[in-house]
């Protein structure tokens, strides 16, 4: 059974930083892309970054310079460093993993940047 587990959201004040983590099983995570998307409230969900299985990586204009993702094979697990953080950035934060045909997705986690 394939399982992802998002952790690390919450409430944070703007310039802050939060570090997310989705660790996955049930699957061979070292051939997958690792996702981060977001979805706000009334908008549409985002994508946010993306690491290839090769640790190629791409971002949102948005969150550019900010954000880092990344991810530890040994770990299986997928990482989204967020500093700098707006209120713009507040949104429920998705994991997902794709081989380019197949995706999975986490439960989500909340982050709210709010002073």
């Amino acid at each position: 059974q394939v399982q992802l587990v998002e952790s690390g959201g919450g409430l944070v004040q703007p310039g802050g930083s939060l570090r997310l983590s989705c660790a996955t099983s049930g699957i061979s995570f070292r051939f997958y892309t690792g996702n981060w998307y977001r979805q706000a409230p009334g908008k549409q969900r985002e994508l946010v970054a993306s690491i290839g299985s090769g640790r190629s990586t791409n971002y949102a204009d948005s969150v550019k310079g900010r954000f880092t993702i990344s991810r530890d094979n040994a770990k299986s697990t997928v990482y989204l460093q967020m500093s700098s953080l707006k209120p713009d950035d507040t949104a429920v934060y998705y994991c997902s993993v794709d081989d380019g045909g197949r995706a999975y997705w986490g439960q989500g986690t909340q982050v709210t940047v709010s002073s």
